[in-house]
């Protein structure tokens, strides 16, 4: 069945380019802005976007996202909400889009019906953070049924059963979490980032792209030497939080976008 993240680097692969991922907040400041931005992206070559699903106990985010997901909650999001708003995105774009979220929205939801949902507003993947490989059976079970990617997390503490199960069970990329802790700006990288990806990439041909703690064109391109790909977050949230008042909070982020994403071009 047909994935638009598979398809991505497929393509990215063929051209030997590697993944530029954006993640942002779903309805932070708003709805319509989370709209504008990722269509914005989608312009300037983001290659996927991730958007994040608000949640009242956000244990693996920093200050930056928490506040994100405030904001978002304030504005009463919810899972409905958010696949409207995926709907909305696919009449005008096909850029691969994956939704991360906790598990408590998803169980409440209930599994197989947000995955039927999710698959058919036009997602494309979903990141659940906080459930392990071994508690996903359904989810992972129905997600392939589908074709809608399940993509799994490694950290710097994982050991080699886990890489070995993520490895084997994520589809669509493996999120390498380059720090232990929460997400957020970090000024230097971790000193065994090219190790832990070359450890993970023992075990798989699939796509391995790093997260947390990135945050300047620096860090993108060295990153880019050793992953299959590059995620952005707290940068990209903090940003926005920055220009909440500025009329052209769209074109003000998404040149800071364009300012990090220019190592890989």
């Amino acid at each position: 069945m047909k994935n638009r993240i598979d398809a991505k680097f497929r393509a990215l692969k063929k051209a030997r380019k590697k993944a530029f991922i954006v993640f942002i907040m779903a309805g932070d400041p708003n709805i319509e802005a989370t709209r504008k931005l990722v269509l914005a992206f989608d312009k300037i070559g983001v290659d996927i976007v991730e958007l994040g699903v608000a949640f009242s106990d956000p244990l693996a985010d920093g200050p930056i996202i928490q506040a994100a997901g405030q904001r978002a909650l304030k504005n009463k999001i919810n899972l409905d909400k958010i696949l409207g708003l995926v709907k909305s995105i696919r009449q005008k774009s096909q850029v691969p889009l994956a939704l991360m979220t906790y598990y408590n929205p998803v169980f409440r939801f209930g599994e197989k019906k947000f995955l039927l949902a999710a698959k058919k507003s036009g997602v494309d993947g979903i990141i659940i953070p906080d459930i392990i490989p071994e508690e996903e059976g359904e989810i992972i079970k129905t997600a392939k049924k589908i074709g809608l990617a399940n993509i799994l997390f490694v950290a710097p503490t994982s050991n080699k059963k886990r890489i070995e199960a993520a490895a084997r069970l994520s589809t669509g990329f493996i999120y390498y979490v380059s720090l232990s802790g929460v997400t957020g700006v970090r000024r230097n990288l971790a000193s065994d980032l090219s190790r832990k990806v070359r450890e993970i990439k023992k075990f798989t041909l699939k796509p391995v792209c790093v997260g947390f703690g990135i945050s300047n064109a620096s860090h993108v391109r060295e990153i880019s030497k050793v992953a299959d790909g590059v995620i952005i977050g707290s940068a990209i949230v903090d940003k926005i939080q920055k220009n909440l008042s500025n009329k052209d909070l769209v074109g003000k982020v998404s040149q800071f976008v364009k300012q990090l994403k220019s190592p890989l071009k």
